[in-house]
């Protein structure tokens, strides 16, 4: 068994009524990023998961958490 990164970047990306652009723009990463980020095809760095959960201002347990593999 091991453990998979599950994110709801992009739910809370459109919360914020951000493009995948805009919210690239302000973290000043790249907007593919984003997109690999929201499609679960890139575990992001302990920063930048910091930075994103500060950016909205949520705790990062409700953009970020562990589910383990069957």
């Amino acid at each position: 068994m091991g453990w998979k990164l599950v994110n709801r970047l992009a739910q809370v990306r459109e919360d914020g009524g951000l493009t995948q652009v805009e919210l690239a723009d302000k973290l000043l990463i790249s907007h593919q990023t984003i997109t690999a980020i929201e499609a679960g095809s890139y575990v992001p760095s302990i920063e930048l998961t910091l930075r994103i959960a500060y950016f909205f201002k949520r705790p990062v347990e409700e953009i970020f958490r562990l589910n383990q593999k069957k």
